[in-house]
């Protein structure tokens, strides 16, 4: 047996006596989603062994204390849980939580539904309109930690003068003073106001990024410590933790007192400079896992992201890239940064399926390109693989959001630049269409990126992974692999007009040719 595993069943053993333990016999084929949207990857489990604990690890971005099977049957709980797939038997164990199981129906579109009314039903909200109807574009591989006006102000005008459509920008780490003190750097920014001014009259929406963390040696830190607003170790004194820009101290997102100052921090940024929303970024559970921690009030790992999410809820335009219980609110949750590779590519529709199957329908996949700076970084006059940021942008283009932030302009030939321009006009082109998903969306929370068997039940679709429906009507089939100019669609039932005219009558498998420039998509007649 793998150490993991044994590992994960000692554990459960031993959490026994005191936690909540459920188990399931697997139907035969029977195959659930849930838990980390990064194991999407690995979805549909039942085939074949494994495990997760959920209790402070969210494999940094969103998870759901929530399994959901195509048989129609669901596991709940309002804590944390451990889960593990071995033998045809699901065994989930909770520390604090009672564990709900049950059956809903037959399919996965109808346990789901139940599931979303009864644990986390749609708010009737969305976030800002603006997210789904233009491109995206973050200024953060382009600048990295460099972020100065002259350089924001220039890659607004290039997006126009390359005839790219504007949309949201989001100006990203170290635009501000330090960590915690939330304020236009006066060495970087001249003038930040005339700025985002200049931006509004573009055509630009502007968030700002910011994180839960306060770098210490400042009057900010001394004023704020001496307030209570900061983690405590269990010593009494502030709680520093190494995160990946060095030492820190963690707003404590149990105080009341110390959220309303970090929102009325916020609020000044928009009243002050006209700032339209903001990228809330970290607030992983795995931060909050130290035992040494000592906070206002006495919560989960998994509870502080959930507070981190929560705070952003009074701005419409925002961005999440982790959380914790928080579907079927008005949030825009990104996909994690994914590396300038293939294997990172074919990631993310797995991971889109996922995440709208824990009633996170507001998605928006990682950064054209890659998100992960290190590649763009380390690598400065490496070439980069213009085919793989081309087929990302046709990735992204039909999904709810999409985001440059790798200049195609710059790094691109005329011609692969061209395509990922055609991608962002058709992002535009069916903006409003996918507006009105997510506002229908909001009414019934199902998700807007849906795999097959979610519309098309118990006809072998589960294990599709490359393919995907926006809506139930619309069909993508990217390319993910390098090279390749055809690749295999399959069609449900129905008649399905291409994007190249062509008509398919399904159930089908069909061979298509896919050059380039192609994105494959068909809309149900």
């Amino acid at each position: 047996m793998h150490k993991a595993t044994v590992l994960l069943l000692i554990g459960l053993l031993q959490l026994t006596a005191s936690a909540d333990t459920r188990v399931v016999t697997l139907t035969e084929g029977e195959q659930f989603w849930g838990g980390c949207v990064t194991d999407g990857r690995a979805m549909p489990f039942g085939a074949t062994e494994f495990e997760r604990d959920l209790y402070g690890e969210t494999k940094g971005n969103q998870a759901q204390p929530l399994l959901i099977s195509d048989q129609g049957r669901y596991v709940w709980c309002e804590e944390p849980f451990q889960f593990a797939f071995k033998d045809r038997v699901l065994t989930v164990t909770s520390r604090a939580g009672e564990i709900q199981t049950g059956r809903h129906g037959q399919t996965l579109r109808e346990v789901f539904g139940h599931v979303s009314r009864t644990y986390f039903p749609s708010t009737g909200e969305i976030p800002d309109e603006r997210l789904f109807t233009r491109p995206q574009y973050n200024t953060w591989i382009e600048l990295i930690y460099d972020q100065r006006e002259d350089r924001i102000r220039k890659y607004a005008r290039d997006i126009l003068s390359h005839d790219f459509p504007p949309g949201v920008l989001m100006i990203d780490d170290n635009w501000q003073e330090d960590y915690g003190i939330w304020e236009f750097h006066p060495g970087r920014f001249s003038n930040p106001k005339d700025m985002i001014n200049t931006l509004h009259d573009q055509g630009f929406p502007v968030m700002l990024w910011i994180c839960p963390y306060f770098s210490p040696d400042s009057e900010t830190f001394r004023k704020l410590d001496r307030k209570g607003y900061f983690l405590k170790d269990k010593r009494g004194g502030t709680y520093m933790r190494r995160w990946w820009n060095g030492y820190s101290a963690s707003l404590d997102l149990t105080n009341p007192e110390a959220v309303k100052y970090f929102q009325e921090r916020l609020a000044y940024l928009v009243d002050e400079y006209g700032v339209n929303g903001f990228k809330l970024d970290a607030g992983d559970a795995s931060a909050y896992r130290d035992e040494n921690i000592k906070a206002h009030e006495e919560i989960s790992p998994n509870a502080f992201s959930e507070r981190w999410a929560a705070l952003g809820l009074p701005f419409k335009l925002n961005e999440y890239r982790a959380c914790w219980r928080m579907a079927g609110q008005p949030l825009a949750q990104r996909l994690r940064d994914k590396g300038h590779n293939w294997g990172d590519l074919q990631q993310l529709i797995p991971d889109a399926l996922a995440l709208g199957l824990m009633g996170y329908a507001y998605l928006c996949p990682d950064m054209i390109g890659g998100g992960e700076y290190s590649y763009f970084y380390d690598n400065p006059d490496k070439p980069l693989d213009q085919e793989l940021i081309v087929r990302s942008a046709q990735c992204s283009a039909l999904m709810p959001m999409m985001q440059f932030s790798v200049a195609p302009w710059r790094v691109l030939s005329q011609e692969n630049m061209a395509v990922c321009r055609d991608m962002a006009r058709l992002h535009e082109r069916m903006g409003q269409e996918i507006l009105a998903m997510a506002k229908a969306s909001s009414r019934t929370g199902e998700p807007l990126v849906r795999p097959l068997e979610y519309e098309y039940p118990h006809q072998g679709y589960a294990s599709i992974k490359d393919q995907f429906l926006l809506g139930d009507k619309i069909l993508v089939a990217p390319v993910l692999e390098k090279g390749a100019r055809k690749r295999t669609v399959v069609f449900p039932q129905g008649t399905w007009q291409g994007d190249d005219g062509s008509t398919v009558t399904g159930p089908a498998t069909v061979e298509i040719d896919v050059p380039l420039e192609r994105l494959p998509w068909y809309r149900l007649k």
